[in-house]
């Protein structure tokens, strides 16, 4: 299909039309053939116009906190308040293989079948932080379909949260009651990026979870002092991290959850730091995608794939320097320009 093509697909409302021209305008888009690239650049300038209606939700958590059991309950609730889902997930490849299991659809059982929500999982491939390289594409898509939420899901590791964060409206974190101590909470430098905290699987331990929101409560405080003056604690006019109990199995505590969503994009629309996160992310992914290029175009310099073996076993061998070898490639590769 063209890009023409695609982009009357996506604009077919929900519909069978719509779903097909999603999933090959996505697959078109992860391509790294020089020719699909071009036609996803295309597509990608067609939709545009189309796009940015959405709320944009980034959702992270270390393994096991219950980021799809949480992901399906919110979801199901949202399409009951009349919004239309879709949900892009991060797989982790393995190091070793490079496959993706790609089996979130299964955890989200009853989400993944609704006609108003779209699911989407998507190998890491080895990015950095664990989010897939065309997952902020991916979400041009979705908001040209119509999708007016749309939630990204992390591996939950290494760097994911930071790279999710700087792609999203609002960036959450799952945690589970027995997190550890007020130490810990401080400790973890995540908590400097999160706009909301949710203690998942309250049901299991009351007074954990309690003792855990006051943990993190503090840390979030104490954290907020240190921002700058737009962050003091007392100033009405900038958003301040809050701390939520719930049990996504039960399906408890979800309102509350979209009840405070609400508040963030209200106060984040009335300072005017909602579009500015905005435009910073659009930036950002400009110069992303710069580095991604020069680094591809590095090394498919002649003169660079010509030394890039010698130097390469230099270095392994400790007889030559790293930062030497990097020099000389760089130099190599200027030289060609």
């Amino acid at each position: 299909m063209t890009p023409a093509q695609l982009l009357d697909g996506l604009l077919q409302g929900n519909s069978p039309v719509q779903r097909r021209a999603m999933a090959k305008a996505i697959t078109l888009l992860e391509s790294t053939r020089t020719d699909h690239r071009v036609l996803a650049d295309e597509l990608l300038t067609a939709m545009l116009p189309h796009t940015g209606k959405s709320f944009r939700l980034g959702i992270s958590g270390v393994p096991g906190v219950g980021k799809s059991t949480f992901i399906e309950a919110l979801g199901l609730y949202l399409i009951g308040q009349g919004h239309r889902v879709a949900v892009l997930t991060i797989d982790p490849s393995s190091t070793v293989s490079g496959g993706s299991i790609l089996g979130d659809k299964t955890r989200m059982e009853f989400l993944s079948v609704h006609d108003q929500a779209y699911i989407r999982p998507s190998p890491s491939s080895g990015t950095l932080g664990g989010v897939a390289e065309k997952t902020r594409e991916s979400m041009l898509v979705c908001e040209a379909a119509g999708y007016d939420v749309v939630i990204v899901e992390t591996v939950g590791v290494g760097q994911s949260e930071t790279a999710v964060a700087n792609m999203t409206d609002m960036f959450v974190l799952l945690q589970l009651p027995n997190a550890g101590d007020d130490l810990q909470a401080i400790k973890k430098g995540v908590m400097e990026i999160a706009d909301l905290v949710v203690i998942n699987k309250a049901d299991i331990d009351a007074i954990a979870a309690t003792r855990a929101e006051l943990q993190i409560t503090s840390a979030l405080q104490l954290l907020g002092m240190h921002g700058g003056s737009g962050h003091a604690h007392r100033n009405i006019e900038v958003w301040h991290p809050k701390v939520v109990q719930l049990s996504a199995l039960l399906g408890q505590g979800v309102d509350v959850f979209w009840a405070a969503v609400g508040e963030f994009q209200t106060i984040q629309k009335q300072n005017g730091r909602f579009s500015e996160r905005r435009q910073n992310q659009a930036l950002s992914w400009m110069w992303e995608r710069i580095d991604a290029g020069l680094k591809q175009n590095f090394r498919a310099q002649p003169r660079v794939q010509t030394l890039l073996p010698q130097l390469s076993q230099q270095v392994a061998a400790g007889q030559l320097a790293a930062s030497t070898a990097s020099r000389q490639l760089l130099s190599a590769y200027q030289a060609q320009g």
